[in-house]
């Protein structure tokens, strides 16, 4: 914790504001997301069908527009974004709270989705601009923020749920009400520079920059890996130990164990592959170790131990590849319309997830059905290596080396 307190007072206030900003918001998202669907399912008695509706309209409405959220920074500026974004989740989630029709509910979770869209690219661009050179150590930093939140943010949500969902909704906006105006007084203006184009120029540029768009596209087997610890991991969680306590424990502990590995081990790891290897390189050997995730459940899919064993590999993974991630993003923006880069970027990397999520969850089902439990597991790794080998053709060919940023 010495280590972490003194990384973090090493940055300047914006940089460290950013950082408290991504805690907080991880706080009171996940302190009411995870909740959601029993609460529509239940106090509300929703159908199956309207339930994933509700929840899909979030997704689609942050995952769609991240590009139209990080052209508005480029062009607005990330303060005016970042505070946009969160008095817009702040109105989502009190019409959570209150709505029982519907149309109401669809409209409260695309508010939520869409403000994550406005805000994310936002705050990523700002604290970018804001590190400089250390923009490495910066993304490591707040990737302990961030999984903090995500530690924190279910549990005091477990405690408001247990009396009303409604509570929890009404608590969540208040986060993001203090948070709007802590922005508003403390987080400074943060200008961009360059020629003002169109809307239509700014894409342009974004899809002919080809070593970008090739990455982009390499990394959403990362995203979609990654993403497993939300999917694969509490389906396999459920398969072994049951839909009842012990299987919620299990899910708990696979989480906890992904979560305290980034808070204890982020900086440390970072630190270590910066110093023995290029950016190039620390993301194939993270993309290597999150391939190996998927190997002991392959090898023994009934075992609790291989699935724990998953999640800490998949943790180690992510840990390396993250920082680096969002650095290869600016480097290969040129430091250039960071913002639409960033969202772009996104809404790439989320319809890989959703297609993914697809495949995976459709694998899961048939393997089941014909008795061959390491099917999914395998092609989890096989996914893994071949991004793994993406990025290693990629780094061979000088494209994820570093190079000079304007500005």
């Amino acid at each position: 914790m010495r280590r972490l307190f003194s990384e973090f007072r090493s940055f300047d206030r914006p940089s460290r504001l950013l950082m408290l900003n991504q805690f907080t918001i991880n706080v009171g998202f996940f302190m009411l997301m995870p909740y959601l669907a029993g609460y529509l399912a239940g106090p509300l008695g929703l159908a199956g069908w309207a339930i994933g509706l509700v929840l899909g309209m979030r997704n689609f409405s942050q995952q769609g527009m991240f590009l139209l959220g990080g052209t508005l920074a480029d062009r607005f500026g990330y303060k005016p974004l970042i505070v946009a974004g969160c008095v817009l989740r702040t109105a989502g989630f009190l019409l959570l709270g209150v709505a029982d029709s519907l149309p109401a509910l669809v409209a409260a979770s695309a508010a939520t989705g869409f403000a994550g869209a406005l805000f994310n690219p936002a705050v990523r661009a700002y604290l970018a601009a804001d590190a400089g050179t250390r923009r490495v150590e910066a993304f490591a930093l707040f990737n302990v923020f961030y999984q903090g939140g995500i530690l924190a943010g279910p549990l005091l949500g477990l405690a408001l749920t247990a009396v009303d969902f409604r509570l929890t909704c009404l608590a969540a906006a208040a986060v993001f009400t203090a948070l709007t105006v802590l922005q508003v007084r403390a987080l400074p203006p943060r200008t961009t520079t360059g020629e003002r184009r169109s809307v239509l120029g700014d894409w342009r540029i974004v899809v002919s920059n080809r070593p970008f768009l090739l990455f982009a596209i390499v990394m959403i087997g990362s995203n979609v890996l990654s993403f497993q610890v939300y999917l694969a991991l509490p389906l396999q969680a459920k398969e072994i130990a049951g839909s009842g306590v012990a299987g919620t424990a299990l899910v708990t502990a696979l989480f906890a164990v992904s979560g305290l590995l980034a808070i204890a081990g982020q900086l440390r790891i970072t630190a270590w592959a910066r110093t023995h290897w290029q950016p190039g390189r620390c993301l194939v050997v993270g993309m290597a170790v999150l391939s190996a995730a998927f190997l002991p459940p392959a090898l023994a899919a009934g075992s609790a131990t291989a699935l724990v064993l998953a999640a800490i590999l998949l943790s180690l993974g992510t840990l390396v590849v993250f920082p680096f991630e969002m650095d290869t993003i600016i480097r290969l923006s040129g430091n250039h319309l960071v913002a639409t880069h960033y969202g772009f970027y996104n809404t790439v990397v989320g319809v890989g997830i959703m297609l993914g999520n697809l495949f995976t969850g459709t694998v899961f089902d048939l393997a089941r059905d014909a008795g061959m439990p390491q099917l999914p597991w395998t092609g989890l790794a096989l996914i893994g290596l071949a991004c793994a080998l993406g990025l290693r053709l990629l780094e061979r060919g000088r494209t994820l080396s570093p190079v000079p940023t304007a500005g």
